[in-house]
């Protein structure tokens, strides 16, 4: 995986604070797993590659309890 245009560690850490925001300040708690759903089919739409996606899903579990 490469992305053409990979985000600084900066561009990382803004994108990081306004998803923290959106789900900690504007959304009901019973409505934070329906957003970071709608919001991961929009990335999956905007990047359109499905094995590229999948991939970051699986980077994404990494480290996690499932």
């Amino acid at each position: 995986m490469n992305p053409t245009n990979p985000l600084s560690l900066d561009g990382l850490e803004h994108v990081y604070d306004v998803l923290a925001q959106a789900i900690d300040s504007t959304l009901a708690q019973d409505q934070s797993e329906l957003f970071l759903t709608k919001l991961s089919l929009l990335c999956a739409q905007q990047i359109g590659d499905e094995a590229q996606f999948e991939q970051l899903i699986q980077i994404a579990l990494q480290d996690l309890k499932v």
